[in-house]
């Protein structure tokens, strides 16, 4: 016997302190009487990533418990398809924010809750929501990074109202001691661990009671079918692709200057502005008005100067010749000596900020030019309206800024430099994105191709929704199909460029629909399985190609009776023939064993 719990959600507000504080769920384990043999596991989409913590204990003496606690939200954007498989796993859903962090509140609320409810659509897993921490209101966040606001908690109505939108348990944790931790949370817990132990226990008898029937020839048995492909998915190079894109200097339209002229550093107006109003400020994506700060707004005064382009500046490779660089003068020539760890820090996600201020010391071996430099940093990348006087920011409150803020630029004219027309109409984009995330438009918009001087460019064999969908991934590295035959579309699109993270992303999602199909719905259906097979075969799909056949072969007698079958070549039927489910083998012997039963006049004792 056995109960799976999974947790989502972090208890603590993101700017606390006090690292070292136990989570929600260890404190639990650690102080129930009723659990013991603890044991824990770290699992991981990729080293140094961890997704989640399997811990793994016993209860009530002998019943095996398994807890997955995952604090990061990113598991439904990264990978969807284990958060999919731990939430259909569940017996038991736990739900834990901070009452201080109401931005992350929101996220859950707006982001994540929609796709639980969707995941939990015709199940009855009970989920318990936990509020954790002593409301503080009087203290506002200082660190420059910060979007939240800290002088507005999460309200018990608020919580109160997310649970009854879930059907959910709601508890207010003050603080992680024995009371609310063992009594208040361990007793709602441990009574859901028991309903779900009775329920197994009496789905257990209700299926010994059915097979215990009395035959004197027991019929054939039906074997399982044979165990299809699992296909893997591919982990995100988003933060690698960007910071690829910097050290090759394709496709750059700004030049850092010093006074003196001596050197000169490029980089991408499109990336400089996802991640700083400071520099949306300095490229006229935004005017002094909208930014509605003033401390941005001398920053940028006293630290840079835009100038006229220069006629004798030959334009970066894979620029048009019709747009000239921005030539940018530093003035600050200490802050001007760190630009390229700097821009290293921004290219790879302002995710590693620890590691620019060891950079920075190393460079200039002198602490109060280091905290000069670091305070212009801060400033560049402030949210307009916070304070900046925190000294110390560190990586786990910094957010992955490119890939949320360059979504902002997706489908709009803003900096763009590039026009696709498709189907009659126009989709613009930026040359520096598409040539860090596809391989084929780098070497499209950087050799001797047409399109390499051109700003409109011509796009064939797609659909505009599709190639929207397509740049969309680009742009942000997620995607999210309406439909199989929306993902097949998208998939001959990726496998067109070349994009093998998003065909893999559209395999899974096709693979995933078609498992969740009811047979019923799959021998009404209008989709034709067989008409998906011959594309993905046709545009080097493999995995989906080999798993399709497999499906094939497993739902033969609902396949069999439909026309489609007939379009398969020899190959392809005599794989399924030989694979097929149930095979001949058993539909003999269940001929054989009806016509024992009918030779020997076996009438059912019931009737």
């Amino acid at each position: 016997r056995s109960v799976n719990i999974v947790a989502f959600g972090n208890e603590r507000d993101g700017f606390s302190e006090d690292n070292q504080q136990p989570s929600l769920i260890w404190s639990y384990l650690g102080r129930s009487a009723l659990i013991s043999q603890i044991d824990s596991s770290l699992s991981a989409s990729h080293v140094g990533n961890p997704v989640f913590t399997e811990y793994q204990a016993c209860a009530f003496g002998n019943v095996r418990l398994v807890v997955h606690d995952c604090p990061v939200w990113d598991i439904f954007d990264s990978d969807w398809y284990t958060s999919r498989n731990l939430i259909g796993g569940a017996d038991i859903i736990v739900i834990k924010y901070s009452v201080n962090d109401k931005t992350s509140f929101q996220e859950l609320k707006d982001s994540y809750v929609p796709m639980i409810k969707k995941t939990l659509n015709h199940c009855s897993v009970p989920v318990i929501i936990s509020a954790i921490g002593a409301r503080k209101n009087g203290v506002p966040c200082t660190c420059p990074l910060c979007t939240s606001d800290r002088r507005s908690c999460v309200t018990t109505s608020e919580g109160a109202q997310l649970a009854k939108e879930l059907g959910a348990t709601y508890l207010e944790l003050h603080t992680l001691n024995d009371f609310y931790v063992q009594k208040y949370f361990g007793g709602v817990l441990e009574y859901f661990m028991i309903q779900s132990l009775n329920q197994k226990s009496s789905e257990k008898m209700k299926k010994r009671k059915k097979t215990q029937k009395c035959h004197r020839v027991q019929p054939p048995q039906l074997e399982q079918p044979e165990k299809m492909p699992i296909l893997k998915g591919e982990a995100s190079h988003y933060d690698a692709d960007l910071h690829n894109l910097l050290c090759c200097c394709q496709c750059a339209d700004v030049a850092f200057y010093p006074e003196d002229l001596s050197t000169v550093v490029e980089a991408h107006k499109i990336i400089l502005c996802s991640v700083s109003h400071l520099f949306m400020l300095l490229f006229e994506v935004k005017s002094p008005a909208d930014i509605c700060d003033p401390s941005i707004v001398r920053t940028a005064q006293s630290l840079f100067a835009v100038e006229a382009t220069a006629a004798f500046s030959p334009a970066p490779r894979g620029v048009p010749p019709c747009v000239p660089p921005v030539r940018v003068m530093v003035k600050d020539s200490v802050f001007c000596s760190c630009l390229p760890d700097i821009l290293h820090f921004i290219y790879s996600g302002a995710f590693h900020w620890e590691r620019l201020e060891e950079d920075i010391k190393k460079k200039l071996k002198d602490p109060d030019k280091t905290e000069h430099v670091l305070e212009k940093v801060k400033c560049i990348l402030k949210t307009p309206g916070k304070l900046s006087t925190v000294k110390d920011c560190r990586s786990h409150q910094i957010k992955r800024l490119c890939n949320t803020s360059l979504r902002l630029f997706f489908n709009t004219p803003v900096l763009a430099d590039v026009i696709f027309k498709i189907q009659g109409a126009t989709v613009p984009a930026h040359r520096a994105v598409l040539v860090a995330r596809c391989e084929v438009m780098a070497a499209m918009f950087n050799g001797n191709y047409l399109e390499a001087n051109s700003v409109l460019v011509p796009v064939y064999g797609v659909s505009k929704d599709t190639f929207l969908s397509f740049l969309e991934y680009l742009y942000t590295d997620s995607c999210c199909p309406a439909s199989i035959l929306q993902a097949m579309s998208l998939l001959i699109c990726a496998e067109m460029y070349q994009v093998m993270r998003l065909q893999h992303i559209c395999e899974l999602y096709i693979i995933t629909q078609l498992q969740s199909m009811p047979s019923r719905e799959l021998a009404s259906t209008s989709l034709s399985i067989v008409s998906l097979l011959k594309k993905a075969k046709f545009h080097n799909s493999d995995c989906l190609s080999t798993w399709l056949l497999h499906f094939i072969a497993t739902n033969y007698l609902i396949f069999s009776q439909k026309p489609e079958f007939q379009d398969l070549s020899v190959e392809e039927r005599n794989f399924v023939e030989m694979h097929r489910w149930p095979s001949n083998l058993y539909l003999k012997q269940l001929a054989d064993y009806r016509n024992y039963v009918h030779s020997q006049k076996c009438h059912c004792t019931v009737m």
